[in-house]
């Protein structure tokens, strides 16, 4: 049987309330830093080929998500017009793919703004992840007021080893997690929307492509064109048609 506790308002006042308060203040703080150390030189014009690739896996994309709406004489030309390993607009030579990697790779001003985005985010969430293992660590601080299951216990309850514990409480150690891959609506009403900071994203993020990378984004949408399955939606309009009419009429 879980037991019930009772927390004691002091934790909400010197625990709770200040460990969110300097989450927000923590994340304002590093997009400002992040913002100061961007380089200042203006950004080049995009390359031509990358624009028109680009546009390629639009026109493919689209092609993909609207496939029902052509026939499928029509689905099989384009479908080759993109995906023919000869000439398709979606086929990337080995030595392009090759060639473009390592252009991307030896740009120093990319690499220096990959590596200042890393540190920003690296450096203030280490520091803040120690600062609230060594005050705040073993503390129940709040709890959630609709029960859950027992595979959510790991998640909320990190550093309390009490199985005793019903699930609903929350640790201090997961109220930090929470808040830091939570407050990305916060932190768009105050920053706004197109400079909100997600710290889930930037983790997933690290270490990651470069900017645009025409082998992964051609080679990926030709996969997902190779493997789709047409279906035509005219012959079922009419059925369709007929069923919405139906539920018109019964209303």
């Amino acid at each position: 049987m879980a037991e019930e506790l009772v927390l004691d308002t002091a934790i909400r006042d010197w625990v709770l309330i200040p460990l969110s308060v300097v989450m927000v203040l923590i994340g304002v703080l590093r997009y400002f830093v992040s913002k100061l150390m961007r380089s200042p030189a203006a950004s080049p014009s995009p390359d031509p080929k990358l624009v028109r690739e680009g546009q390629v896996v639009i026109r493919a994309r689209n092609l993909r998500s609207n496939s029902q709406f052509i026939p499928a004489k029509a689905f099989k030309a384009r479908k080759v017009y993109y995906t023919n390993e000869e000439n398709g607009l979606l086929h990337v030579p080995k030595e392009d793919a090759q060639k473009a990697q390592a252009a991307m790779f030896s740009d120093p001003n990319m690499a220096m703004d990959m590596m200042k985005k890393n540190l920003s985010m690296i450096v203030p969430q280490t520091l803040t992840f120690a600062w609230v293992n060594f005050f705040f660590s073993g503390f129940v601080a709040a709890k959630i007021p609709f029960p859950l299951t027992q595979r959510f216990r790991g998640m909320l309850q990190n550093g309390i080893d009490l199985s005793t514990v019903d699930v609903s409480y929350v640790s201090s150690r997961s109220w930090y997690f929470l808040n830091l891959f939570g407050l990305r609506g916060l932190f768009s009403l105050i920053l706004g929307e197109e400079n909100a900071t997600d710290d889930a994203q930037k983790m997933m993020q690290m270490g990651g492509g470069m900017g645009f990378n025409p082998t992964m984004s051609l080679g990926a949408e030709k996969d997902s064109l190779d493997i789709i399955q047409h279906d035509w939606a005219l012959p079922k309009m009419e059925r369709h048609a007929e069923d919405v009419l139906r539920k018109l009429l019964k209303k």
